[in-house]
């Protein structure tokens, strides 16, 4: 089934894990593990290609560009001005436009360009064909905007294809605090949403912290969504989001990735030390996840997948169901499983993202 991916770090992957994307994940391993890298911690686990996109008939994704901006004081890796976290993203933008010049991605700016990559692609998914040369769609997202030097320099990312802006990664950020940090927005943050609406685009609240939810949905009347969020009743941690969060997106029309990072889809996972299989952590789990947004919901057109996998982890920290990106192939049968109907399972693969982005580019 033609499928939908609402977060997926490829240039990343690309740029600062140097993998290139268009061999297998099963190759990439393979040179990973021949080289004895251990400098990241998901080497050798990698589970998402060009190729394995394809094979899984995941031809649409939502792909980022991320650079962080951390203070002397600040623990977590990046870099150390926003000027060098620019240019990072600078260098993730020219990794997406030679894969386009190599024919193997296309972006996707307006509901025009929406409409003809989909009706390409269902042609080929629906009738059974081949899809393997199919260039991937993308929908260009920043996560994080820390590398947003000034707030002027969204307007020159909006040129060059930028629709989707989350203001917070982790941590404090220089417009809005994120996961394990807590603060409203400050007053660059509240010009940059402002900026966003002005422009058309795209508010992802995946990342806020509590404080600086409410406070963004309030300011920004566009349309949101949370590319890549699991629920903090399910697992109780300040990444998650909690019902009553959950309900404002829903009242606002928002659609919601489920995740596949094994730390957000069970309690107690201790990084470095639990394992998917011991943890009983698989494909189902993320089905439960989607199930309590749709009890809150009432009805399935509020979920779908942002699977972000390779977004720093790998098969040691995703479902053990799952060997290649490939594998979400096995969400719809999963879902009739639950009870879902084939019209509510069409809207989690890929239908509640195309309403939602043929609604916001209207």
């Amino acid at each position: 089934m033609f499928t939908i991916d609402a977060h997926l770090d490829l240039a990343m992957n690309a740029m600062e894990w140097n993998r290139d994307l268009r061999i297998s994940a099963a190759e990439i391993n393979k040179r990973e593990r021949a080289r004895g890298l251990s400098d990241k911690p998901d080497r050798g686990n990698a589970v998402v290609s060009f190729p394995d996109l394809r094979r899984g008939q995941i031809g649409l994704v939502v792909a980022t560009q991320i650079a962080r901006f951390v203070a002397p004081d600040n623990p977590l890796p990046g870099w150390n001005s926003p000027e060098q976290a620019w240019s990072q993203t600078q260098a993730q933008l020219h990794w997406y436009r030679t894969m386009e010049e190599a024919g193997e991605m296309v972006q996707i700016v307006d509901r025009a360009g929406l409409d003809a990559h989909v009706s390409r692609w269902l042609a080929g998914t629906e009738s059974g064909g081949d899809v393997s040369r199919l260039p991937i769609g993308y929908i260009l997202s920043l996560e994080g905007a820390d590398s947003m030097i000034t707030v002027g320099h969204l307007q020159r990312a909006h040129r060059y294809g930028l629709r989707a802006v989350g203001p917070a990664h982790y941590g404090p950020g220089r417009y809005a605090h994120g996961t394990d940090a807590s603060a409203t927005l400050n007053t660059a943050g509240r010009e940059l949403i402002a900026e966003m609406d002005r422009l058309g685009m795209i508010l992802d609240a995946t990342h806020l912290c509590d404080a600086a939810f409410g406070e963004a949905l309030d300011l920004f009347p566009g349309p949101v969504w949370a590319s890549h969020n699991n629920c903090r009743a399910l697992v109780d941690h300040n990444r998650q989001f909690s019902d009553e969060m959950i309900k404002a997106l829903i009242g606002r029309g928002a659609v919601i990735g489920g995740a596949l990072d094994a730390w957000m889809m069970v309690p107690g996972w201790v990084r470095g030390t639990s394992t998917p299989r011991e943890m009983n952590c698989d494909l189902a789990v993320m089905i439960d996840h989607l199930d309590h947004v749709c009890q809150l919901a009432g009805n399935a057109d509020h979920i779908g997948i942002g699977s972000d996998l390779d977004g720093a982890f790998g098969r040691e920290q995703a479902p053990h169901d799952l060997e290649t990106i490939a594998d979400l192939s096995s969400l719809p049968g999963l879902l009739a499983e639950r009870g879902y109907p084939s019209a509510d399972i069409d809207k989690v693969m890929h239908g509640n993202w195309l309403r939602f982005l043929r609604n916001a580019w209207a």
